[in-house]
């Protein structure tokens, strides 16, 4: 009888940036997600210029990673600025522990209890990059902007949008590929432009799809926070403009 196949070492990267509010239910959701596959599990969390307490709470949560069976969970200190340069730490770091998969959340999201299943599921298939699906937190919106996602967003039928909160890499493509540049916002988009280029295989899938805050002000000019943003905006001048 042949050996069982054990699931391969999988490193979380989760970039923080003054997230003292919500980078511990990120995290512990992070914990129930590892202890449901039969691997060993890496997170890293790069706290970067944080000034309000978000590597004191992650340092909180490393306690409880400690209780489960196969998690560990470091947290780094940088002072760069940059979303590109502190996943780039956290994806050195997690190579460096011998992690083969990285998966990369943002620590204002929540990943569901399926998530480091489906990404080990994507690596044993053979493929090189995931890409999946976000949803904002509704409770965040308005009625009128729960609405609009919900009619835009077909279950089943993922968009290929890149999300840094939710996007997986085999370590070595991402090795060849050069890693994530040192840019301040679009450094996922940029990394898997070049990953594509390189010849890694992608899938987009939304079986494990990943809330993220459903704020219009996000750590960036840009990014999932400036998409809804634009969004919100919208309805409102069309809500404007029917009032008359």
């Amino acid at each position: 009888m042949s050996a069982r196949r054990r699931d391969p070492h999988v490193g979380i990267v989760v970039p923080a940036r003054d997230e003292r509010d919500l980078i511990g239910r990120c995290l512990d959701s992070i914990i129930v997600a590892a202890a449901q596959v039969d691997a060993r599990v890496s997170i890293v969390v790069v706290a970067d210029s944080c000034r309000d307490g978000t590597a004191q709470a992650a340092r909180a949560a490393a306690q409880r990673a400690r209780a489960s069976r196969n998690c560990e969970l470091v947290v780094l200190e940088i002072d760069a600025e940059n979303v590109g340069i502190a996943r780039s730490v956290g994806c050195r770091q997690a190579i460096a522990a011998g992690c083969s998969w990285l998966a990369l959340t943002d620590a204002d999201s929540v990943v569901p209890e399926n998530w480091v299943g489906e990404h080990v599921q994507m690596q044993h298939a053979g493929f090189d990059v995931v890409i999946g699906t976000v949803r904002p937190d509704f409770d965040d919106l308005s009625a009128a902007h729960v609405r609009q996602w919900l009619e835009t967003h077909e279950p089943g039928r993922p968009n290929g949008h890149v999300h840094g909160a939710n996007l997986g890499v085999r370590a070595s493509a991402y090795l060849t590929a050069g890693g994530f540049a040192p840019l301040a916002e679009h450094e996922d988009n940029e990394l898997v432009a070049r990953l594509v280029a390189s010849g890694a295989t992608v899938v987009a899938t939304d079986r494990a799809e990943v809330m993220t805050s459903g704020r219009t002000l996000g750590r960036t000019a840009g990014g999932y926070a400036g998409h809804l943003r634009g969004i919100a905006e919208s309805l409102e001048r069309d809500a404007r403009s029917l009032r008359g």
